[in-house]
């Protein structure tokens, strides 16, 4: 599974995840300061799922119409050590989700 983490999170988190995936960040695809609609364009032909922490894309694209999943994580800040108690649903949500889905990590 090819998963992009989203440009506001940090790149070390990909170490926190199984070696069965393969994780990059928008920084190192180039795509840094894309717009949300722009950057799931471009995600989907490479990617399976996109992990982000903004809370304004559910609100701001039409995500059905992605060929993505979705994965929403909501911590207190975009800090490392508030992200890896999220890591054991981040992967359950990642080998769960189907593509055109959103999912929040926790769920609410």
């Amino acid at each position: 599974m090819r998963i992009l983490l989203d440009e506001s999170l940090p790149r070390r988190l990909k170490q926190h995840l199984p070696a069965e995936f393969i994780v990059q960040a928008v920084q190192t695809q180039g795509w840094a300061g894309k717009r949300n609609g722009e950057l799931l364009r471009l995600a989907e032909q490479q990617f399976d799922a996109f992990v982000t922490m903004d809370r304004g894309l559910e609100y701001q694209q039409n995500l059905a119409g992605f060929d993505l999943a979705l994965i929403l994580l909501r911590a207190p800040s975009n800090r490392l050590a508030d992200l890896l108690p999220l890591v054991p649903e981040l992967i359950a949500a990642l080998k769960s989700t189907p593509a055109r889905e959103l999912r929040q990590v926790p769920a609410e």
